[in-house]
């Protein structure tokens, strides 16, 4: 018997510089590089695995760097931002933190949360959302604990046709939950990474490109799952992909009838099965069947440092309340 999907799995996008990637969401935003690996489809691209120190599903955001591809641009049908949780009362900090290091940043109402919206240097649109989380931060990284990332908190969504997007969300086990302007949240089951919302608005049609976010995926537990949740889809004849292997988990690919591209991934084997936990995201881990061709990979892949973020998370100051901000708040 298929049960619903308590939450989200991870989300993944396409940015331009790797370097430039692992600086800012290591660096800046202060989650950890859990694992540094290869593009199945292109093992000559990495893809980088981000979350927090155990990289617990829920907290994984993955990027595809594409390097010499053209800008994205955003609108439908596509997922227009990607969002983290961060503890209540620490978006001052947050504020003050991003300003720092030169992000421009604006002020988010909506459903009695408040975020901060901004872009990482690829152009992808993100949101730190201030709300709670039962979820263990990276303590080795460079934002101190009251301030640290909680995983992820959800998703935002554009669609050509929402009603079409949000039958899917229902049957894969999300709930309805409020609307707010064009803005309808729906909601997982679990106690964490279970926000999608879907935005009822029109939009010109987007390009995937560096700074897009390629998919979102949401947990099912194993591969049994897996495939009733494949056949169920290919009954309703809408578009699903055979299972992939994924080496960390298998996944099917599901283009909803909204286009919106939702893949499910199972729960395991996990990401500790080729590394310790202790030096993850340190080396090039490639799947096995790319291991016999480790030296040409590695000889075409750029070299990657982890920036030094010793000394960078020591300031406990919390950069003001929520309320007193450098902009004006904004329903979104």
């Amino acid at each position: 018997m298929l049960t619903d999907v308590p939450g989200i799995h991870h989300v993944t996008t396409m940015v331009g510089d790797a370097q430039a990637n692992i600086d800012f969401y290591v660096g800046t935003l202060g989650v950890r590089l859990v694992k540094r690996t290869v593009n199945h489809e292109d093992v000559l691209r990495y893809h980088l695995y981000y979350g927090n120190g155990a990289g617990d599903l829920g907290t994984v955001y993955t990027c595809f760097p594409y390097p010499n591809e053209p800008p994205g641009r955003r609108g439908k049908p596509q997922i227009t931002a990607a969002a983290f949780a961060v503890p209540e009362g620490s978006l001052g900090y947050w504020r003050d933190r991003l300003a720092a290091h030169g992000v421009d940043t604006e002020t988010v109402d909506r459903f009695d949360e408040t975020a901060l919206r901004f872009e990482d240097p690829a152009g992808t649109r993100l949101e730190l959302v201030a709300a709670d989380q039962p979820v263990e931060p990276w303590r080795e990284g460079p934002v101190p604990d009251h301030a640290a990332i909680r995983g992820l908190h959800g998703v935002t969504a554009l669609p050509t046709n929402p009603f079409a997007t949000a039958s899917v969300l229902d049957t894969l086990g999300l709930s309805y939950e409020g609307e707010a302007g064009d803005r309808v949240r729906y909601r997982a089951g679990g106690d964490h990474a279970t926000v999608v919302d879907l935005l009822d608005r029109d939009a010109a049609y987007a390009r995937e490109g560096v700074g897009s976010v390629h998919h979102v995926a949401l947990r099912v537990p194993d591969e049994a799952q897996l495939r009733e949740w494949h056949d169920l889809f290919r009954e309703r004849d809408i578009d699903v992909s055979r299972i992939r292997d994924r080496h960390y988990y298998k996944a099917i690919y599901v283009r909803e009838p909204g286009g919106i591209l939702i893949e499910l991934s199972t729960e395991g084997p996990g990401f500790a099965i080729d590394e310790a936990p202790e030096t993850a995201g340190e080396s090039l881990v490639l799947p096995p069947w790319a291991e016999e061709d480790r030296e040409m990979i590695e000889g075409q892949l750029p070299p990657l440092t982890l920036p030094d973020t010793a000394g960078d998370g020591g300031d406990e100051s919390d950069g003001g309340d929520d309320d007193g901000g450098h902009d004006t708040p904004h329903e979104r």
